[in-house]
């Protein structure tokens, strides 16, 4: 993999915003990574659901849209029909809130990896979105590092839980902690493929590569069936430089690796946030809605769900 450097400052034409191209709007068929755009197909019903696969949105940088994409991608699956849970890992417990969920006098996934609840579905909550539920997450989360760095497998806890209920999913998603610490280990371990999400700014993209490094040591040592799903480019602003650069440089180095999709910076998702909802309920003519419901026909689409 070739070394990720500093944006140059040379000059591009500004590319249309995906959101224009499923618009209608006539406009060059090329999108921001430079690559002819997909409109890709919406996904065909399923006859059955499980097993799920379990995809961790991580990123060791905080504020890329980890949360965002686990909130709205999930619940653009689920209106595609496909059974989701997300599990909240931070903390912080922003994907609690940003679905509406209590987090408090609730089991949450603290719970189960210490395992004071021993069924997951003790834990599980509905959201309001149809076919989306949530293992929520608090503060206590916090702590959890410190009681489990003495368990025997510490970093297959995560995994063994969600074993128990993934035969009644189609995809788990695990929204991570912005750190490389042990409850992302744990993430990492449980899953099938990793979602970066990645803020089009250059220090954003410096920490890429650690991450990828991290990724492959995990491979190597603890879950070899582990793979880079893609890289999502998120707060993207065609207007700037800056951004269309680093956008540059990320496709420059990964490929196809990038997502076609890219997701773009927007007022509208701290608005659905504080609702409680995901954009595509919140607001789902807005741009953005239909940039997450592309992402999620082309998680379909290449193959990473079913």
């Amino acid at each position: 993999m070739s070394r990720i450097e500093e944006p140059t400052g040379k000059t591009g034409a500004v590319k249309n915003t995906q959101a224009d191209e499923l618009a209608g709007i006539d406009l060059p068929k090329i999108g921001p990574t430079g690559r002819p755009v997909t409109v890709f197909p919406v996904p065909a019903p399923l006859t059955s659901h499980g097993p799920a696969r379990i995809i961790a949105l991580c990123n060791q940088k905080g504020g890329v849209g980890k949360t965002t994409t686990s909130v709205n991608v999930g619940a653009a699956l689920a209106e595609y029909g496909r059974k989701v849970l997300a599990i909240d890992f931070d903390p912080q417990g922003a994907l609690s809130a940003g679905l509406g969920v209590l987090t408090h006098d609730a089991p949450t996934i603290y719970d189960l990896l210490l395992g004071t609840v021993k069924d997951p579905a003790e834990a599980i909550q509905h959201t309001s979105v149809e076919g989306l539920d949530v293992i929520p997450a608090n503060i206590d989360l916090s702590a959890a590092e410190v009681h489990l760095i003495n368990e025997v497998a510490r970093e297959t806890i995560l995994a063994r839980v969600l074993r128990k209920v993934s035969d009644q999913y189609d995809v788990i998603l695990i929204d991570c902690q912005p750190s490389l610490g042990l409850l992302t280990v744990n993430a990492l371990t449980a899953s099938h493929g990793v979602l970066i999400p990645l803020e089009c700014e250059y220090f954003a993209l410096r920490g890429v590569a650690l991450l990828v490094e991290t990724i492959d040591k995990i491979r190597d040592r603890l879950n070899p069936a582990i793979v880079l799903d893609g890289i999502l480019a998120t707060m993207y602003d065609p207007r700037t430089l800056h951004s269309r650069e680093v956008l540059e440089r990320v496709v420059e180095t990964f490929g196809d690796k990038v997502f076609e999709t890219v997701i773009g910076r927007t007022v509208k998702f701290p608005d659905a946030t504080v609702s409680g909802k995901p954009i595509t309920q919140f607001a789902p003519e807005h741009s953005s809605a239909r940039s997450y419901k592309q992402l999620a026909r082309e998680l379909v689409a290449r193959g990473a769900i079913a």
